[in-house]
């Protein structure tokens, strides 16, 4: 979370984790064609040899001021490969909230524990916790064939009983019901963190 005081703005950053091409990058490409260009910034893609992060940023004027604040979000999608985990320590830096989008093909289903045990471990060493923090489940890709069924997705990674969303994000399915639980969450979590602060201060 971040203020900017002169534009009374309070920003608040949003990551996309996953395994490598569980589907990231579609999700960002998804929502950021279709947001109304007035509201969002530029989509900025930062390459390595083998993935990228990319990010942008958007006004979410639908859920109301926050503290007399507009809340804009910032977008970033990880690196999904192991060797990137310096990478995705850094983007996770500030994070006030995490789409999980984990690969429904069987094949993936260890690469997807994998990275949700990375994500914890990022999470621990910043002082956060799965089990207390706004975050949602997307089981992306379910418009291919050989796939888990959702019950047995939601055995092996629901284990917070957190939201889950059916997804495709080729097709847009899942996409933006995903983004909206979790902007609400992170929203209700937010007023909640800056009435302590108020109640601290007086």
């Amino acid at each position: 979370m971040f203020i900017n005081w002169m534009l009374q703005e309070i920003h608040l950053k949003l990551v996309y984790y996953g395994p490598g091409l569980s589907g990231k990058t579609e999700n960002m490409n998804y929502i950021y064609s279709h947001i109304d260009p007035a509201l969002k910034g530029d989509l900025i893609s930062l390459k390595t040899k083998e993935d990228r992060t990319i990010f942008f940023d958007f006004l979410q004027l639908e859920v109301g001021a926050i503290d007399g604040k507009k809340p804009k979000f910032n977008l970033y999608t990880v690196p999904g490969q192991v060797n990137y985990s310096l990478s995705r320590k850094i983007v996770l830096n500030g994070v006030d909230g995490i789409i999980f989008v984990a690969d429904s093909q069987k094949e993936m289903m260890n690469a997807n524990l994998d990275t949700l045990l990375d994500l914890e471990k990022h999470l621990i060493a910043d002082g956060k916790t799965l089990e207390d923090f706004p975050w949602v489940l997307q089981y992306n890709k379910r418009d291919l064939p050989n796939i888990v069924s959702i019950d047995e997705m939601n055995e092996k990674l629901n284990l917070f009983g957190v939201p889950h969303f059916p997804a495709s994000a080729v097709t847009g399915q899942g996409v933006f019901p995903a983004l909206k639980e979790l902007i609400k969450q992170v929203v209700i979590k937010t007023k909640q963190q800056m009435t302590v602060q108020q109640e601290k201060r007086a």
